[in-house]
């Protein structure tokens, strides 16, 4: 299990974060598609959208979106 941020656009307030079990390969082969219609103006998507996508493709897997992510927003002083 391990926590990754999910960038699909140059815009840091649309980074979401994904707890998962899924390997890089298994995430893009089912976001890179659905980014790269947006972009071509043939679909619109949503953070909420791509974790549901991922979800439903691999469902005995574990996938959990979340749009902060506090561990990142901690700092610790020694």
């Amino acid at each position: 299990m391990r926590a990754i941020r999910i960038r699909t656009t140059s815009w840091p307030h649309e980074d979401f974060f994904l707890v998962t079990t899924l390997e890089d390969d298994r995430i893009a082969e089912v976001i890179q598609p659905i980014v790269n219609l947006a972009r071509d103006g043939y679909e619109k998507y949503d953070r909420h959208t791509l974790v549901q996508s991922l979800k439903d493709r691999f469902p005995l897997e574990y996938v959990d979106g979340y749009y902060r992510f506090p561990i990142w927003e901690t700092q610790l002083n020694f």
